[in-house]
């Protein structure tokens, strides 16, 4: 299992390098439309090869993906919270109560033993 681990990252990391290479013309980005830019005064622009671009975009893509989720999990990471904290709280009261006889007997002859 771990060469095809290998095997996988190994044509990961050759499509990358293959696409670095077919893709790396110059390409300007701009923020605003130029009549916008023009309208506004202000216009940013940066001259980056393709393949930046590319791999630049997937990457932010991901990263809004993964915070979204994290956002969009917050309601079950706090109910889950909430229900771990309860469960060691009864965790706590029952050995507090085990611990209140003195002794760990079965529970019917405790049963047996209030009667």
């Amino acid at each position: 299992m771990k060469y095809i681990k290998y095997l996988f990252l190994a044509i990961i990391a050759l499509a990358l390098v293959l696409l670095a290479l077919a893709n790396g013309d110059r390409v300007t980005l701009t923020v605003l439309p130029p009549e916008l830019a023009e309208w506004v005064n202000w216009n940013f622009a940066i001259t980056l090869p393709l393949f930046i671009v590319i791999l630049g975009g997937i990457v932010a893509g991901l990263l809004i993906g993964f915070v979204w989720e994290w956002f969009r999990e917050h309601k079950q990471r706090a109910e889950a919270a909430a229900q771990r904290k309860e469960r060691d709280q009864l965790a706590r009261e029952v050995q507090s109560l085990k611990g209140k006889e003195g002794r760990q007997q079965d529970d019917v002859l405790a049963l047996l033993e209030e009667a």
